[in-house]
């Protein structure tokens, strides 16, 4: 059972001058300094940190989140300064790579420094390690003076956390502090790219995409790996269900009449049955599922057009059916190129393996 503490909230300007010093940043850099956690804005998600280097300190977002132990932990530097404490080992390719997408949401598997805490790397001999293009994540973990462990600020298997309100959601009482500036801008957590394997593999898909990466590297794979049986997950986002509303969700993926004409069929049988439906659709779509008498709670979710609305809008969608007591979900399927492929992993995930395709 996680020991109730009050939970503070420090408000920042998410533009601040990660340069200078603020009061707010210095309080949460002395609690990650003294074994709390804390959770921060990144450019992705709201992050769950810790130290990276006390066991101690990283089993407490463990306990906070009720996250499985073999799921390893992203760890945050704030500049490139940093990379020596945290890896042994840079290829050439992935100094390549920080060129051009550092700071950004590409999180680089690496061969681990022996003083990274076993609980981060959960017994693997790398770690993830990426740079955060976010003002106020670099300037808390400057000023905390070690690198920061961070998973996504939410309760397992919970659609992850875009504001400080969601993360007060989960976490409050939980976790030493949130600071609070404001919405995430990507809404999708990082990709994970593995650069100690040839060609180099992809092991979550996020707010990098592949065709990005294999413009600066060449060939870059997707991890074929059936990750919901994966033994022992190399990253996160890996084994687990996540991103998980408290409703049962489906997702159709195929042409726009098949899918339109399935997601029906699912509306009704779950309308009879008397539980609450929702609806995932997209704008353009948006309207006509309001016109439909099984469809109770409909959300647009950006467009297939516009993907990184869509990434941005997710979790906050997810979160909204929960709020909403939807039972029964369906959710339309997205291009899956680009950062669709993103989008898709996470729906995928949220649904539990459920789609169905037509």
């Amino acid at each position: 059972m996680v020991k109730r503490m009050q939970t503070k909230v420090w408000h920042v300007d998410k533009n601040l001058d990660e340069h200078r010093t603020y009061p707010q940043i210095v309080e949460a850099a002395r609690l990650i300094r003294q074994g709390e956690v804390v959770a921060f804005p990144t450019e992705t998600v709201y992050g769950l940190g810790a130290n990276a280097w006390s066991d101690q300190a990283v089993e407490k977002i463990f306990t906070a989140k009720g996250r499985p132990s073999d799921n390893p932990l992203i760890v945050h530097i704030s500049d490139l300064s940093q990379l020596a404490l945290v890896a042994s080992e840079v290829p050439e390719q992935a100094r390549r790579l920080m060129e051009v997408f550092w700071p950004g949401p590409l999180t680089l598997i690496l061969p681990k420094q022996d003083q990274v805490a076993e609980r981060v790397v959960a017994g693997l001999a790398t770690v993830g390690v990426r740079m955060p293009d976010h003002p106020v994540a670099r300037a808390l973990i400057r000023a905390a003076g070690v690198p920061v462990a961070a998973p996504s600020a939410n309760r397992s298997g919970r659609p992850s956390p875009t504001t400080a309100q969601h993360v007060l959601m989960d976490l409050d009482g939980r976790i030493a502090g949130v600071v609070d500036a404001g919405s995430a801008g990507v809404g999708v957590e990082s990709t994970v790219l593995d650069v100690t394997v040839q060609p180099p593999m992809i092991l979550r898909p996020g707010g990098i995409t592949r065709e990005q990466l294999q413009e600066v590297l060449g060939e870059v794979v997707v991890d074929p790996a059936n990750e919901q049986k994966a033994e022992r997950p190399r990253s996160p986002g890996m084994k687990y269900t996540h991103y998980a509303p408290r409703g049962e969700m489906w997702v159709v993926d195929g042409e726009p009449e098949p899918a339109r004409a399935r997601m029906l069929e699912l509306l009704k049988s779950a309308a009879a049955a008397g539980l609450k439906t929702g609806v995932l659709a997209t704008r353009e779509t948006a309207a006509w599922w309001r016109e439909q008498p099984d469809a109770e709670v409909v959300l647009a979710c950006g467009s297939a057009s516009d993907l990184p609305a869509a990434a941005q809008e997710l979790y906050a969608c997810l979160r909204r059916f929960d709020e909403e007591q939807v039972a029964y979900i369906v959710a339309q399927a997205y291009p899956r190129s680009g950062l669709g492929a993103a989008i898709m992993n996470r729906l995928e995930k949220a649904a539990g393996g459920r789609v169905i395709c037509v």
